[in-house]
């Protein structure tokens, strides 16, 4: 494994913040569904969330630059290194007398410590909860609860229709990775939602992805509450004569009784077919008739409107 500062392009006195972000970089630039054609794209995705996993995490960090793990994440055990080089292998085990007779005990770095102490959560880390469980066995309230990785913060655009239907939409996250999200029942310009475990990645539990909704602006409905208001265009002789007219609902399309006589800015209310309430049941639809005259002009009707106003 190669070093984890060379991996991510970082210099080793870089800065948490520097490391996230050419880690987000290169796991945007190297996501195996971003580089379906290139097989050797799955390999560095992979190198760089290990490096990640090391710098990425401070305790790791502080652990690998103090040499007590490896790229890997392996521990590495004072003593061991010296042995291909002629010194004593065994230079971390201490020959003890005493009543009863010889033993060897295990010295790691602090004279007289628990040899543990200090690594704990980089073990823990590597090797689970069966390790702390181990070391813990006999003692109560020496269990260490799993670290958890940073929560990933997402911002959704959502249309009026996604909202009032409660689709499933397509969320893009900042390393690359692209999630399909069910939207609840009820949801509101600005509401978060929580995503479980689909935040950011490393040692121990991941993290969880907080997804803001934002609801955009619509170029057909305007929104009041759980109300929604829209514009529907009425030739001159329905709107006189009455006629049954086509409306757009974010649920699909509708036929409408325009009345007799309908003045422009008459509102007609269709009920339910707004967006839907936090305690059940739908907002509704205002309709607005807006009146309109034949485009290129009607001899007919210029020639009564004259008469009507001679």
């Amino acid at each position: 494994m190669r070093d984890p500062y060379e991996v991510l392009g970082v210099a080793k006195n870089a800065s948490a913040k520097d490391i996230k972000s050419a880690y987000r970089k290169l796991a945007k630039k190297h996501h195996p569904d971003q580089n379906p054609n290139d097989p050797k794209a799955k390999d560095r995705f992979a190198a760089a969330n290990q490096a990640y996993e090391i710098v990425g995490d401070e305790k790791n960090r502080a652990a690998f630059d103090r040499g007590e793990i490896d790229a890997d994440g392996k521990p590495k055990f004072q003593g061991f290194e010296g042995a291909a080089g002629g010194g004593d292998p065994f230079a971390g085990f201490r020959r003890q007398q005493g009543p009863g007779g010889a033993h060897f005990e295990f010295r790691s770095g602090r004279p007289g410590g628990d040899p543990f102490d200090g690594n704990s959560d980089i073990f823990s880390q590597i090797f689970g909860d069966a390790f702390s469980g181990a070391r813990g066995a006999g003692r109560s309230g020496d269990r260490r609860q799993p670290v958890q990785a940073a929560d990933l913060n997402v911002t959704l655009d959502v249309t009026i229709e996604e909202a009032a239907t409660a689709d499933k939409v397509t969320a893009m996250f900042p390393d690359g990775r692209k999630m399909a999200v069910k939207l609840p029942a009820y949801v509101e310009d600005g509401q978060t939602i929580r995503l479980k475990g689909q935040g950011e990645q490393g040692p121990g539990q991941p993290g969880d992805a907080l997804v803001k909704i934002h609801i955009r602006r619509h170029p057909r409905y305007r929104v009041e509450g759980r109300d929604l208001h829209a514009d529907l265009p009425v030739a001159l002789a329905d709107a006189v004569l009455g006629a049954k007219v086509a409306v757009e609902t974010p649920t699909g399309r509708l036929a409408v009784n325009v009345p007799a006589w309908s003045s422009s800015d008459k509102v007609l209310r269709l009920k339910g077919r707004g967006l839907p309430e936090k305690t059940g049941g739908h907002g509704d639809l205002y309709v607005h008739v807006r009146l309109m005259l034949p485009e290129g002009g009607d001899s007919e009707l210029e020639a009564l409107m004259r008469r009507q106003k001679g």
